[in-house]
């Protein structure tokens, strides 16, 4: 960005916009955002860290995925980047629980609404 923005130019101010929130991101911008997250994600996956916001896994990704994790930054809107690092936590979790639910022997259900809960009325 130019000094206090008056030499940037639009296409560095949409991008800011889209960064902060201020503007939505179309299809091409939301597009650059699912490939830098899934540059970030790989180099991630290659270092062995699940969770890039806190603790060992910060340490290795701010080491290790710099640039990855720059140019993540830099395409996507910052509340889309703490999504993204959240869900993929959230995601591993859960996919855990499942692994282990399915080796005790637990079964799958399929559930598609309110009504085809176990005890429940169809509306």
């Amino acid at each position: 960005m130019g000094f206090f923005g008056l030499t940037s130019s639009p296409e560095e101010k949409r991008k800011e916009e889209v960064r902060t929130g201020a503007r939505a991101p179309d299809r091409t911008e939301r597009k650059q955002c699912w490939d830098a997250r899934d540059g970030f994600y790989q180099c991630l996956d290659k270092n062995n860290v699940i969770d890039s916001l806190s603790g060992e896994g910060k340490k290795i990704a701010e080491k290790q995925c710099a640039t990855e994790h720059k140019e993540f930054e830099a395409n996507c809107a910052s509340a889309w980047v703490t999504y993204f690092k959240r869900y993929r936590v959230a995601d591993h979790k859960k996919k855990e629980t499942l692994a282990r639910l399915e080796k005790e022997g637990a079964n799958r259900v399929a559930v598609e609404g309110p009504g085809d809960m176990p005890g429940s009325k169809k509306i």
